[in-house]
């Protein structure tokens, strides 16, 4: 059972990217997920979060007008569209689960990310 982040690279600022996370061994359709990223030496943060359903969409105050979180349960997977992208955005993006819409606690361990590097 885990989450398989992808799409990550380099971009210059006021670029684009979209994310990808894939489920092997469960439906996504059953979980909220998040995307969260790190930068080394700092703790992790939460980016962005969309619930099962894909009907209600939470955002970082950072990145809110700039990211989009998508799903699509046919395909198990949930996207995240990064635009307008800044080099403080540069960090390794993960994408976890949550049991609940009010749980804060990570359902799966954290699988290898996916590094966004933002610069020119």
């Amino acid at each position: 059972v885990q989450l398989v982040e992808s799409g990550g690279g380099l971009v210059q600022p006021g670029g684009s990217l979209r994310l990808s996370c894939v489920a092997s061994g469960f439906t996504t359709g059953s979980y909220h997920i998040t995307w969260n990223r790190q930068v080394p030496g700092k703790e992790r943060e939460l980016v962005a979060r969309i619930s099962s359903a894909g009907v209600n969409r939470d955002y970082a105050d950072s990145v809110k007008g700039r990211f989009t979180i998508s799903r699509d349960n046919a395909k198990n997977t949930v996207y995240l569209q990064m635009n307008s992208l800044k080099p403080e955005d540069t960090a390794v993006y993960y994408c976890n689960a949550l049991r609940s819409w009010s749980s804060t606690t990570p359902l799966l361990d954290w699988g290898k990310g996916t590094l966004v590097t933002v610069s020119s």
